[in-house]
């Protein structure tokens, strides 16, 4: 009888503690599920930072082999010295004729065919480009200004809403344009090439400057004194818009 009892009061006991032992058994699984949520959500905000300081980030300029770095007015991109003979023509070059002569283009570099072979050349003044090189800079002769790249200078003839390839002007004239604060990082999501990165580039900026009435490419944006910020910010906004529904990230 009294071994009976004692059986019955530890089956009693034995079942408490195995329902105390549920809620303490859920709670630590919680608690789990709870740091492992955690831990996901700052592993995915630590890589969204490293992604857009990379965004941000200015890109190393690294010496490709046989090149030499054009550092006038700061530019500082390098290039393929003149007379450089290139067996083939890069990918996606353009063609652009001029007075019988078939002159090939890629990434602010110009070539003129020698046999069977391409020379690296200065182009003729007065050969007319629809586009700027991917990079340039804005230098100002006499209040105009001029697009420079690759020993190349560049001005915009309106009347023909084209580029054109001018003569070198004395560096006595030559005013660098004051670099644009608030300066956009453009990273290509969807692969597109350099040529397209300028296109589209050129393309969005003629568009906010358009709808903004401010075109960094003027000095002073081509708006009074007291209304730079503004437009400048708007000028940005409306690139940056731009740029995203055609596949960068713009930060």
């Amino acid at each position: 009888m009294m071994t009976n009892r004692l059986l019955s009061a530890v089956l009693v006991l034995a079942v408490a503690l195995s329902c105390a032992a549920v809620p303490v058994r859920a709670d630590r699984d919680d608690d789990d599920d709870r740091a492992r949520k955690e831990k996901s959500r700052r592993a995915t905000e630590q890589h969204e930072m490293q992604r857009r300081d990379a965004v941000r980030r200015d890109p190393i300029i690294k010496q490709p082999p046989g090149y030499v770095l054009d550092n006038r007015y700061r530019h500082n991109h390098y290039y393929p010295p003149r007379d450089h003979v290139a067996k083939v023509l890069p990918r996606e070059h353009r063609v652009i004729p001029y007075r019988g002569v078939r002159y090939y283009y890629h990434g602010g570099v110009w070539y003129r065919p020698s046999g069977t072979r391409f020379v690296v050349v200065l182009p003729p003044v007065g050969l007319i480009v629809p586009f700027l090189p991917p990079f340039y800079t804005t230098i100002w002769i006499g209040g105009l200004p001029y697009y420079y790249a690759g020993g190349v200078y560049y001005t915009w003839r309106p009347e023909e809403n084209t580029y054109v390839v001018a003569e070198a002007p004395p560096e006595s004239e030559v005013s660098e344009q004051p670099a644009i604060p608030d300066q956009l990082f453009v990273y290509p999501m969807k692969g597109q090439s350099e040529q397209q990165q300028a296109t589209d580039r050129y393309q969005c900026h003629r568009w906010a400057a358009d709808q903004t009435g401010f075109d960094p490419t003027q000095s002073g944006g081509g708006v009074p004194e007291p209304q730079i910020a503004g437009k400048r910010a708007d000028y940005q906004r409306a690139m940056k818009a731009c740029l995203e529904a055609r596949g960068y990230s713009v930060q």
